[in-house]
């Protein structure tokens, strides 16, 4: 999930209006500047006794503080056909450009194209050895339209542009130093020095690149004794900074240690890995630019970020049919195949964007129907495999789907038994998810029912996996049966304790993981005395440690666990059981918090462990 995260102005006039262009006459229009950004585009083409006629209206979709704002028509309805394209504007999509062409002879536009930070639109009209023209700022993004149009077409288009603001990540670290900030006008970072001693790192120097020249940074910090390291990343071979974690000490508030990744390497730890642990990233962006406070030591960094374009990947098949284009989202979460014997005939797109599911459906329904489920956001599909029939046009009979935890989907239709060419085709970027998918479909000509003609796709780099627990050894008695409830959870959220005259005689547990609920088994047995509870103010709040006391008593073969005490960051819980002086232990590991827990249990508790997970500073 990507973290809410601060944006920044860069200085001057924020809106920009770039006049209309095409052609002459026609009524004004405009549409404003106060938006966010757009959503959707509507173009009607026009025409006139079996002619295109130029485009008849246009109408747009905005977006302003995550609403929906709608425009007005400018034009004229009529015969013709109207295309869309949709801008995914939680998924950081904004629209940079427009490319249209005119005839000075009629006035009006006859084609239009929008390229956004993604993707490029397909042609809307015809150009018709028409007169080129492109609004376009560099820097800057499209947030409204304006123009000219009559009562049969439009005219003109101008557009209002307004700064790309990266994502700025507040500094993380310790307290203290003195503000420094590199800025964003910067396209990356090619190199970065660091200079560090046995109190931690002393100095760091960013060197950037701007329009493909290099762009050296400040020293922030003080230059003294130590070891300097090096880490050099090749902005023009595509290598860009990914993420970059740290660890600082509270109590001196220097970062201790440092380590950055890029898409394609990881660097050496630079530094000790001591103290509290930080982390800079948000998936599907890359960092440009730093920020922090540095006096004689770094004591904390900061970072700013763009969004990445998603790598597509062409359409693979016919050229028949009508193009789609579902976009870039943050990943699939379902895929629906109809299919028969020869022909894939529709297929349906479950998709996440941001946490809210996307639906997309492309050609009618018929069929034999197979689905495919993604266990996001712990899976992702990867790849897909599909198979082609050659006629009059080649179109795709069949598909596989392939996953990063390395399932197969069942094949989703079959060849054709007759002697008619096949031929495979792949959609695959090593090391990344499938985000979205393009393509074209059919449902009439030569094929009797709707039919896949070909397929293409997006794809962004996997987010890093999550760390894995690490599980500390279960303490007290041997007896009972081993019980686990694994450590792939974020954290603890509610426990239910339950115990009698001699000791704990029931335990179960309430998981987080990615905002949801997880009930643990019960362990144990309740009894008369009922069970009390212990809630945790998740997420500001989570578990650190447990004291345990245990003991053998009358009744039992082995050891049985008498007391429990749970401690929090910020509190520590009453005793629950027999506060005794009889042997204890703490399950605790610096640094950490406990996410999971095991042990051995019948009608007794008598072992408890727990999973722990290192403690971020996760913006």
């Amino acid at each position: 999930i990507t973290p809410p995260c601060l944006k920044i102005h860069i200085g001057l006039e924020m809106t920009q209006r770039v006049d209309a262009k095409g052609g002459n006459g026609g009524k004004e229009w405009d549409d404003g500047a106060d938006h966010d950004g757009l959503t959707k585009i509507y173009v009607l083409s026009g025409l006139h006794r079996g002619r295109f006629d130029g485009i008849r209206y246009i109408y747009f979709d905005y977006v302003k503080n995550g609403q929906p704002k709608y425009g007005s028509f400018h034009g004229l309805t009529g015969e013709g056909f109207t295309e869309t394209f949709e801008i995914n504007h939680i998924n950081n999509e904004y629209l940079e450009s427009v490319e249209g062409y005119y005839k000075t002879e009629s006035d009006a536009i006859q084609a239009l194209q929008f390229k956004t930070n993604f993707r490029t639109s397909e042609s809307m009209g015809y150009h018709n050895n028409g007169t080129k023209f492109t609004l376009e700022v560099d820097r800057k993004k499209i947030i409204g339209f304006h123009g000219f149009a009559n009562g049969r077409n439009l005219n003109s288009l101008g557009a209002y542009f307004t700064w790309i603001t990266p994502t700025r990540l507040e500094a993380k670290g310790g307290k203290g130093g003195n503000q420094w900030d590199d800025g964003v006008d910067h396209e990356g970072v090619t190199k970065i020095h660091v200079q560090g001693g046995p109190e931690g790192i002393q100095l760091i120097k960013f060197d950037y690149v701007k329009n493909g020249q290099p762009k050296g940074g400040q020293v922030h910090g003080l230059l003294g004794r130590g070891f300097t390291q090096p880490f050099e990343i090749s902005h023009h071979d595509g290598e860009y900074i990914m993420s970059v974690e740290g660890y600082y000490e509270e109590a001196s508030g220097v970062i201790q240690g440092l380590q950055f990744k890029t898409n394609i390497k990881i660097s050496e730890l630079i530094g000790y890995e001591k103290g509290k642990k930080f982390s800079l990233e948000a998936y599907g962006k890359k960092i440009i630019g730093f920020h922090g406070y540095a006096e004689k030591y770094l004591n904390s960094l900061g970072a700013y970020l763009e969004t990445l374009p998603p790598t597509k990947l062409e359409r693979q098949g016919g050229t028949m049919g009508i193009p789609w284009d579902d976009g870039a989202f943050h990943a699939v979460r379902k895929v629906y195949v109809l299919y028969s014997v020869k022909s894939v005939n529709c297929i349906k797109f479950e998709y996440d964007n941001d946490g809210k599911v996307e639906k997309r459906q492309h050609g009618f329904i018929s069929g034999q129907e197979g689905q495919f489920v993604v266990d996001y956001p712990n899976e992702f599909i990867t790849s897909v495999e599909g198979t082609f029939m050659y006629d009059t046009d080649t179109w795709v009979t069949s598909l596989t789907f392939k996953t990063s935890k390395g399932r197969t989907s069942p094949k989703f239709g079959d060849l054709s038994d007759d002697n008619k060419s096949q031929s495979d085709f792949v959609l695959e970027n090593k090391g990344c998810a499938l985000v979205g998918f393009h393509g074209r479909s059919t449902d009439s000509g030569t094929f009797p029912d709707t039919v896949l003609i070909a397929l293409g796709a997006y794809f962004h780099p996997l987010p890093p996996p999550p760390p894995k627990a690490e599980k500390l050894v279960a303490q007290g008695g041997d007896g009972g049966d081993f019980w686990d409830d694994g450590g792939n959870f974020d954290g603890v959220k509610k426990i239910y304790i339950g115990h009698n005259e001699i000791g704990v005689t029931f335990l179960k547990f309430l998981y987080d993981k990615n905002t949801h609920v997880f009930v643990g088994d019960d362990h144990g047995s309740k009894t008369l005395l009922g069970v009390e509870e212990f809630e945790l103010e998740y997420p500001r709040e989570y578990l650190t440690s447990v004291e345990v006391s245990y003991d053998k008593v009358v009744g039992s073969e082995s050891q049985v666990l008498l007391m429990l005490k749970f401690k929090t960051n910020t509190r520590t819980s009453q005793a629950f059981g027999l506060d005794t002086t009889n042997s204890s232990f703490v399950l605790h590991k610096e640094g950490h918090k406990i996410v999971g827990f095991h042990g051995k249990a019948n009608n007794m508790l008598h072992q408890i462990g727990v999973h722990v997970l290192p403690i971020t500073d996760q913006v």
